[in-house]
């Protein structure tokens, strides 16, 4: 990518028909880089005709087809929705599985790198040492979230590595079907939580009379009330107030358990990184998103894991993906869930269908296929390992991926419960995501957001679009801050105290 400081946009490719502002540019202003003059005003982060364009010709970004002039334009033209249209996409057609497929050579033990985390009996790292306060049910919901304000920051001062007691509560649990996936998913996500290396201890919350039985939760995931895992239930105890009696003595018995645990050094392949963006902007594809794939493929090489989720971000890029899969299984999964999505989308005012919100349109992205070619980046350039459920335990090391909507929240929790430690989140609008149990590190995809949200994001990948840094440069940066992150340094959202309600069940069916 070519740009420097004196230039106005960005050109991505060379035979691209298109380029991108890298600044708002008025009409009337020369691009010299190009030899044309903008016909209108040209917001950052948007598209402006290289060249004259014909109805029916493909529009190239990163020489890739993003959709068709839908009329003749003239170079200079702002090209967004009232002259690009974007093809079906429903072309799932034949794939070359595996074409793209290459072995990743380790770093040599001399090599590794290391972050200061905690090692768990199960073998897993944590990066956080934090006490989850569960509910089976939204009956429960008050009672978790008194238990947990109990825990103040008074408190946990005389416990200095206890990170934070966090209540995460569900609204639903009940009222549901009592089998099938939508109680499926809750039950997983609830036990992947309590199973994440970043949690020391957890108790989880019921009213007692749920759907979500609070005994079938946990013997079917294999768990047994402990020390470290408390059961409280409301009609047991004898109402709320001393449900939340009994809470706040359960969780003081475990403080003084998780205090005891310390950070020591260990690899970096320890480390597994959910991928998530929300807010993205026309930038998103060219700055923060390969630079954070970049950072990936630095994590690969050091044997860590990164995830890559939000499926239908991806309609268009499926193929690239199935290109890069490990094994020809591994691409039909790939391709079988896309194509469940696709199905179930059908007829519906979806994203995957076309359309993108409309943060993301008036950030310059016009339509899903233009957005999924900058999502998919966030992957890097290793080989797919892997391709989960929703919220199931992550198994593989490399670059794999999961299913889920694309919602930040939802996309955030099946991750952690599937075993993530650490979030790397790209923004170009400006997202307010993030986690105390799953620190969470904010990548702005331009300076002026950076500069706007200060308080809110940790990374300014902008400094690409400006030419200050390169996108291996910023990948570089992007890894060191995520080792940092790891070995106790606070994210700026973690510091603010989010991640209480950024928890969110897929009730599959409902959320595309």
């Amino acid at each position: 990518m070519d740009a420097v400081n004196n230039r106005l946009v960005i050109r991505l490719a060379p035979g691209d028909n298109i380029v991108v502002a890298r600044c708002d540019i008025p009409a009337g202003t020369e691009i010299p880089q190009e030899g044309i003059v903008a016909l209108q005003d040209i917001p950052l982060g948007h598209k402006v005709a290289a060249v004259p364009i014909t109805k029916g010709t493909p529009i190239l970004k990163y020489n890739t087809v993003i959709g068709y002039a839908s009329r003749d334009v003239s170079a200079g033209a702002h090209m967004h929705n009232d002259n690009i249209a974007a093809d079906s996409t429903k072309a799932m057609g034949s794939y070359q599985f595996c074409q793209d497929y290459h072995p990743l050579e380790p770093v040599p033990p001399d090599r590794q790198r290391m972050f200061q985390g905690y090692l768990r009996e199960d073998g897993q790292a944590g990066t956080r040492n934090c006490i989850l306060i569960l509910t089976c049910s939204n009956c429960a919901a008050t009672v978790a979230r008194k238990i947990a304000d109990h825990f103040s920051e008074e408190v946990l001062a005389a416990y200095p590595h206890v990170d934070a007691v966090v209540p995460l509560i569900t609204a639903s649990g009940c009222g549901i079907e009592k089998s099938g996936t939508p109680l499926e998913y809750l039950q997983r996500l609830i036990a992947g939580h309590i199973q994440n290396p970043n949690v020391a201890g957890a108790l989880v919350c019921s009213l007692g009379c749920e759907t979500n039985n609070i005994d079938a939760l946990l013997d079917g995931a294999g768990l047994t009330p402990s020390p470290m895992l408390g059961r409280l239930v409301i009609q047991e105890e004898g109402g709320s107030r001393k449900a939340v009696e009994r809470g706040i003595e359960l969780v003081d018995r475990m403080l003084p358990l998780a205090d005891a645990c310390r950070r020591q050094p260990l690899p970096v392949r320890y480390l597994k990184v959910a991928l998530e963006c929300g807010g993205s902007d026309g930038l998103s594809g060219i700055s923060a998103n390969p630079a954070l794939g970049r950072a990936m493929d630095l994590l690969a090489a050091q044997g860590g894991t990164a995830v890559l989720t939000e499926l239908t971000e991806l309609i268009g890029m499926e193929g690239a993906l199935a290109r890069r899969a490990r094994t020809p299984e591994i691409a039909q999964q790939l391709i079988d869930k896309m194509q469940w999505w696709l199905d179930y989308c059908a007829g519906r005012d979806a994203q995957i269908n076309g359309k993108v919100t409309p943060g993301n349109n008036a950030g310059g992205i016009t339509n899903v296929l233009e957005k999924a070619l900058g999502s998919a980046q966030k992957s890097g350039s290793t080989g797919l390992n892997g391709v989960f459920d929703y919220a199931q335990r992550i198994d593989q090391s490399g670059f794999v991926m999961m299913d889920s909507p694309s919602y930040d929240p939802v996309a955030g929790a099946a991750m952690f419960a599937g075993g993530c430690n650490l979030c790397a989140f790209t923004t170009g609008r400006g997202s307010c995501y993030g986690s105390r149990h799953m620190p969470t590190l904010k990548i702005a995809s331009n300076t002026p957001l950076y500069l706007r949200q200060e308080d809110d994001m940790d990374i300014n990948a902008g400094a690409v679009v400006d030419g200050e840094k390169t996108l291996e440069q910023m990948g570089e940066e992007i890894f060191e801050a995520l080792i940092a992150l790891a070995s106790g340094q606070p994210s700026k959202s973690e510091a603010f105290g989010m991640g209480s309600d950024e928890f969110v069940v897929w009730w599959r069916g409902v959320t595309a």
